[in-house]
């Protein structure tokens, strides 16, 4: 662990929580570890939960501040409430199935003390520490954020410190007064990819986030998602990146990636709803039969539909309405982020680093997306992607919230 010979400052840790009472003994027993010369503050954001948690911190941790929600606000809103509640110059959030390393204060806020950036993001192992969660954030050009590194058991490759897309809002700091100036997370996406839009927010208006490997964590990696219905958190991942890239690209690449985004989502839907085209083509001749009954069967036949319909595949539709539903209030949003932006696009583009990785494994997907992406000029925007120290790019995953719920 290196000293900063800058005096560090106060830290807010915030830890938004949903009946997450079974994590709470271990994550905040490790942050009673941390070795920290400044003054740490705790606050945990409780979204309504029915399980006791409340009760236990009161109990268990009195020093910490409660703020008690009455019912689940979401990730996004419990970490804003959090950051608005701290008074110190520099807020932390973590989720609740973490556990910390003692100097992953020290490392995390240091390069924020030294001047160096204004946002940082930890190294995320998972619990035992032999894979990586999280080494980094990389996006592909429709919004997808990517974790870098995910699931690699060579942790020691992961081991420089750069700058990054977005920090995972699981394990990172940022100065208070830029979070809430910048509008924090966007409450809007109630959870997933949050931080990845507050990541590319953020370096539009000229502030530079850093990947501090440095400052290790340890995950229960999709502890509270895996308690979720699937169609519910398919909602948000589907919606909410279309947020991001509305909100955040300039005014001539919103208008080349966001098609091809809905397209490729389109795409996506299909293979949930496991449709046979053949059933909707006309080309099969199959025919009326005729009879006097002929025009009941023609009016019938408009009336047919299919049982079973997978709620993942209809989360997929219910996205796309809400983002045409909400265009103005975003319009609104992207207005702000554009007005004061500090940094082209071509700056920041080659941070995405995975531009191009693929949402779903059927060869013709990849080809679909190469194709959008040729036709709007995509390619042309995009570097060769290239990982970290100038290598390929590195294992990873498509973000988890990202979050790392």
């Amino acid at each position: 662990m290196v000293i900063s010979k800058v005096k560090l400052p106060d830290v807010s840790i915030v830890i938004p929580n949903w009946n997450g009472l079974h994590h709470l003994e271990p994550c905040f027993e490790s942050l009673n570890t941390l070795a920290y010369p400044g003054h740490i503050d705790l606050i945990l954001v409780d979204n309504g939960s029915r399980d006791g948690s409340v009760e236990f911190m009161r109990r268990r941790f009195p020093r910490v501040r409660v703020v008690q929600n009455p019912m689940n606000m979401g990730f996004a809103s419990a970490c804003n409430q959090g950051a608005d509640a701290a008074r110190t110059p520099i807020v932390a959030f973590m989720n609740n199935d973490m556990r910390v390393d003692p100097g992953w204060l020290i490392e995390l806020v240091r390069p924020i003390a030294d001047g160096k950036a204004r946002c940082t993001g930890s190294l995320i192992l998972n619990w035992d520490g032999t894979e990586v969660n999280y080494a980094g954030g990389a996006m592909n050009f429709h919004g997808i954020g990517v974790q870098v590194g995910m699931n690699d058991v060579d942790v020691g490759k992961y081991k420089a410190a750069q700058p990054t897309l977005f920090a995972c809002g699981g394990a990172m700091a940022i100065d208070r007064e830029l979070f809430l100036h910048c509008g924090g997370f966007d409450d809007d996406f109630f959870a997933y990819y949050e931080d990845v839009d507050l990541g590319w927010r953020l370096w539009v208006l000229g502030e530079t986030v850093q990947y501090v490997p440095s400052s290790v964590i340890y995950h229960h990696h999709s502890a509270t998602s895996r308690r979720v219905d699937v169609h519910r958190i398919r909602l948000l991942q589907i919606r909410n990146p279309l947020f991001s890239i509305f909100k955040n690209y300039d005014d001539d690449n919103v208008l080349r990636a966001l098609p091809a985004a809905l397209l490729l989502t389109m795409r996506r839907t299909k293979y949930l709803l496991n449709v046979e085209e053949s059933e909707f083509s006309l080309t099969q001749n199959r025919g009326l039969k005729k009879g006097p009954f002929g025009g009941l069967r023609v009016r019938a036949a408009g009336k047919l539909s299919r049982g079973n319909v997978p709620l993942a595949g209809i989360a997929d539709v219910l996205a796309i309405n809400e983002f045409s539903a909400q265009i103005s209030k975003f319009a609104a949003k992207r207005k702000w982020i554009q007005d004061r932006r500090k940094r082209s696009d071509k700056e920041i583009l080659t941070l995405f680093k995975e531009p191009f990785w693929p949402a779903e494994r059927p060869e013709e997907y990849s080809t679909l997306q190469s194709d959008l992406a040729d036709f709007f000029g995509l390619k042309d925007l995009f570097p060769e992607p290239r990982g970290q120290g100038g290598a390929k790019v590195p294992p990873s995953g498509p973000a988890s919230g990202m979050g790392a719920r």
